[in-house]
């Protein structure tokens, strides 16, 4: 097992967790904060914008079952690559879809990515999702972790707007990604 990370930032972490969770390889998926100078940001702060956080994914992953680039073409069926400041009807710096890398491989597997996803004309704005160095990672409450389980009611009505857009954009257009 080659264990490696990712952490991707795309609105609401409860709507990044399922998504990724669900598939072969991932050991873990974590919600939390990262891209601030504050330490031990609580959801609170975040949410008030005090704190210079975004909410974002980490994902430890098995890069012999599923590799880094896989989890870059799942990233972008989740998320609305053209909205630079939030996610649907998540607003604000905290929502900003990033990408976070660990190395200049991941760098480059992210912005070759994006590049031919901006080439493919499957949006009309172009795609300002930013690729930045992965920052220090606090692990948000107890309670957000996983919270698609224990709240399927609620998360279900706050990600139904997410849900449309990917329904629309990327699984009834069949919007490919993949060279």
């Amino acid at each position: 097992m080659v264990k490696e990370k990712a952490t991707f930032a795309g609105g609401c972490f409860w709507c990044m967790v399922q998504p990724f969770e669900e598939r072969n390889g991932i050991l873990s998926v974590t919600s939390g904060y990262t891209g601030g100078d504050f330490e031990y940001p609580t959801y609170e702060q975040v949410k008030m914008h005090i704190t210079g956080h975004t909410e974002a994914v980490e994902i430890i992953f098995d890069n012999e079952k599923i590799s880094f680039k896989d989890l870059v073409e799942i990233y972008w069926t989740l998320t609305d690559p053209t909205d630079a400041f939030g996610q649907f009807e998540d607003r604000g710096d905290n929502y900003r879809p990033v990408i976070f890398v660990e190395n200049e491989t991941q760098r480059a597997i992210a912005e070759e990515s994006k590049a031919h996803l901006q080439e493919t004309g499957n949006f009309d704005s172009p795609i300002v999702t930013k690729i930045e160095p992965v920052q220090k990672f606090w692990s948000a409450e107890e309670y957000h972790q996983g919270f698609y389980k224990k709240n399927p009611e609620h998360y279900a009505e706050s990600s139904r707007i997410r849900h449309e857009f990917i329904e629309e954009n990327w699984a009834n257009k069949n919007k490919e990604i993949k060279k």
